[in-house]
């Protein structure tokens, strides 16, 4: 049986990135696991995620959540970092 943080960990993202995409898409975080791996996927997924959080980061900024919007610059960052060369995940499993 699959954890939770098997299923992170599978994902290809971590777990603040797999929350931006719960908060973007307003469904809870086991739901964003799966679509996260699914976006990881998919030839332009990465940068849909990207737009995610770049999107969180603009709605907590217009309702003065400076807090959440340096943890979101924190999490661009470091998807920025490790999500450079944009070629999806192989996903034959």
């Amino acid at each position: 049986m699959l954890t939770l943080d098997d299923c992170i960990a599978l994902s290809g993202l971590t777990e603040a990135e797999i929350a931006a995409i719960a908060e973007h898409e307003h469904v809870p975080f086991s739901a964003a696991v799966e679509l996260g791996r699914c976006l990881c996927c998919e030839a332009r997924g990465l940068d849909a995620v990207r737009s995610m959080i770049v999107d969180d980061i603009w709605f907590a900024r217009r309702r003065g959540d400076a807090r959440h919007v340096r943890e979101l610059y924190d999490t661009l960052d470091h998807f920025a970092e490790n999500h450079r060369d944009d070629a999806p995940l192989r996903c034959d499993a």
